[in-house]
């Protein structure tokens, strides 16, 4: 019965609801942006990001259907993956950027980051940061699973970086029907959301799979597929939730 109610809870609290409750109980991270900011762009802006990326056997194939549908991402790296797959991880993040894909930090390891104390979570932040600023400039954090307090916005803060969650999540490292994730995006997307999708193995694949049917689908209704950056840059900078934290 729990898996069978799970899409109809799913579909039945919308994602701005969601979004809107999070940002009011823990306030500090973008959720979404607002657009159409000064003068409308040509086409409305969807921030697409990509969690626990690299894995060699899946994100050449997100990359690919990315590139086909000429939409970019923001891809957030566990740093451990790097030394999981020393043999494609570099190639794919030097691919990633080459592609006018976008590099987050997801810290070190697949874990609730709000579980650490503040040292080491401060810790655990600038080792990510230092595997990763040699591929390019960073700007957003992520904190593993999503959980974060007011001391681990203030800490990203002070290491230069600015938290993203997101409103348009299909809960797809939890559920793995790419059925469900495809018909929730389409139903849930707005002007300035945030998708949330993962990588690395089955869901990677998943991934890839849902990308392939809902990209075109996005584009025939006029959306732009870009960074958190890109969309940030369109909509002002301005943002649809409080970001001062208590």
């Amino acid at each position: 019965m729990c898996v069978l109610a799970a899409p109809i809870l799913l579909f039945a609290i919308a994602p701005g609801v969601l979004g809107g409750l999070a940002a009011r109980a823990f306030p500090g991270c973008r959720h979404e942006f607002t657009t159409n900011v000064g003068a409308a762009p040509d086409r409305p802006l969807i921030a697409l990001t990509i969690d626990d990326a690299p894995d060699p056997g899946t994100t050449p194939a997100i990359l690919d259907v990315l590139r086909s549908h000429a939409s970019r991402a923001t891809f957030f790296v566990i740093t451990s993956q790097l030394a999981n797959v020393p043999a494609g991880a570099d190639s794919i993040l030097v691919r990633m950027r080459a592609e006018g894909h976008e590099i987050g930090n997801h810290m070190t390891e697949d874990r609730v980051s709000m579980l650490l104390d503040s040292a080491a979570y401060v810790k655990d932040l600038a080792r990510a940061d230092s595997l990763l600023r040699p591929y390019g400039p960073l700007r957003w954090a992520r904190p593993g699973s999503g959980w974060y307090s007011a001391r681990m916005v203030r800490a990203m803060r002070r290491a230069g970086y600015e938290c993203a969650l997101g409103s348009v999540y299909p809960i797809d490292a939890g559920l793995g029907w790419p059925w469900l994730s495809e018909r929730y995006i389409l139903a849930h997307v707005r002007p300035g959301a945030i998708i949330i999708l993962h990588d690395r193995g089955v869901r990677g694949e998943r991934t890839a799979a849902v990308l392939a049917r809902v990209l075109p689908v996005l584009r025939a209704r006029g959306y732009s597929i870009v960074t958190l950056s890109e969309a940030a840059a369109r909509s002002g900078g301005r943002i649809a939730i409080r970001t001062r934290p208590r």
